[in-house]
C-alpha cells in the first residue's frame, strides 16, 4: 500500500504535467503558457525562454519553454522572442541578441538566440 504523501506528491506530479503539456489554443493574444520542450511551438506563437522542470523529465537539458501567443496583436507590437522558433508571418526581426533565458542546449554558446520581432501586418 503507498504511503499518503508518495499518493499525494504523485498526483501533484500529474497535475504539473497535464498543466504543463496542455494545448495553448486557448490563449489571449500576449498570453505566456509553459509547456514541456517536446510540444511543438505552435503556429501563431514564438518561445520566449527556456529552462529545466523536473515535471517535464529529468536531466540536465532545458526540458521547459515559455510560449507567447501572437495571433491578434496590433500591428506595430515589439515582443523579445527566442530564436529556438522561426517569427510567425507579419513579423519581422529588428535587431538579434544573447539572453541566457532562450538557451535551448546544454552546449555553450554566446552567440545571438533572441531576437525583437515586430509587428508589420
Amino acid at each position: 500500500m503507498p504511503h499518503k504523501g508518495t499518493t499525494a506528491l504523485a498526483a501533484v506530479a500529474s497535475a504539473a504535467c497535464l498543466l504543463l503539456s496542455a494545448s495553448p489554443a486557448l490563449a489571449a493574444p500576449g498570453d505566456v503558457t509553459t509547456v514541456c520542450a517536446s510540444v511543438l511551438t505552435p503556429t501563431g506563437h514564438v518561445d520566449v525562454s527556456w529552462g529545466t522542470s523536473l515535471s517535464c523529465g529529468s536531466g540536465s537539458a532545458p526540458n521547459v519553454k515559455q510560449i507567447k501567443q501572437l495571433t491578434g496583436l496590433p500591428v506595430g507590437t515589439t515582443v523579445n522572442a527566442c530564436a529556438s522558433t522561426y517569427q510567425p508571418a507579419g513579423w519581422v526581426q529588428t535587431s538579434s541578441y544573447y539572453t541566457s533565458s532562450c538557451r535551448y542546449s546544454v552546449v555553450p554558446s554566446f552567440n545571438p538566440n533572441a531576437w525583437t520581432l515586430k509587428r508589420v501586418s
